[in-house]
């Protein structure tokens, strides 16, 4: 598999090794000095895998739409503008989008969705994320991926923690609370609070390989694939 990187921080570095180490060839690398490039590039490739930044947006899908290159990306910060943008690029190439790899937390959002249609309205949602010291947005991208499938319809009125006197909570909101502190690589938390029970789950990342093996694994699986958007639930479960 022929491989454009675009990001090349840590997630981009381990992407690098963990392909090549795997047979793949790594054609091209951009980071934020050197994407200007990109739309021109005559770089061929099977997939460019971006794990950049918002502003490298434009850059990435003129390249695409130019050469109809598979997208795997998992820049996460996107404006909703941004998201409607790399949507309509499905008309051009095939295209996949995910705030987070991990298949324990697609399995986790499969679940999630099948769990609260039993349990609310009867039971109040939380969610808490925790990361490392060194990310920039709250919350994660992997929060807004859980929120999205505890409540598709948009039900819920999103409550970014708490302070102060800020009244009772209602039936209606969910809280998000994020965390930062260490080098914690990425927790995920949600609690359904019932009358006199409660139920939780955590994903719980160890490293930041679990989302390059399974960024790679979706590569493999976008390469020759028909033009249109792509989910992780229906890369995987509808395979």
């Amino acid at each position: 598999m022929r491989i454009i990187l675009v990001g090349y921080g840590k997630m981009g570095r381990l992407i690098e090794e963990t392909a090549v180490a795997a047979g793949d060839s790594v054609v091209g690398i951009f980071d934020e000095t050197t994407i200007a490039a990109l739309p021109e590039s005559d770089l061929q490739a099977d997939v460019v895998i971006d794990f950049s930044r918002p502003e490298g947006l434009d850059a990435v899908a003129a390249y695409v739409r130019r050469t109809g290159t598979a997208l795997v990306s998992g820049t996460t910060g996107y404006t909703q503008e941004q998201k409607d943008r790399l949507a309509s690029l499905g008309e051009q190439a095939p295209v996949l989008w995910s705030a987070n790899y991990s298949l324990g937390v697609a399995v986790l959002a499969k679940a999630l969705a099948l769990v609260a249609g039993v349990l609310r309205p009867g039971f109040d949602v939380e969610l808490t994320e925790i990361h490392h010291n060194q990310k920039v947005d709250a919350p994660s991208g992997t929060a807004k991926l859980l929120v999205q499938a505890l409540d598709s319809r948009q039900e819920l009125t999103p409550v970014y923690g708490r302070a102060g006197d800020c009244g009772k909570r209602t039936p209606n909101e969910i809280g998000i609370h994020a965390l930062r502190g260490g080098t914690v690589a990425g927790t995920h938390t949600v609690h359904f609070f019932g009358p006199d029970e409660e139920l939780e789950f955590t994903h719980r990342a160890a490293s930041r390989r679990i989302f390059v093996n399974g960024a790679l694994a979706a590569a493999r699986k976008m390469v020759g694939r028909t033009n249109g958007l792509v989910t992780m639930d229906s890369l995987l479960f509808n395979a």
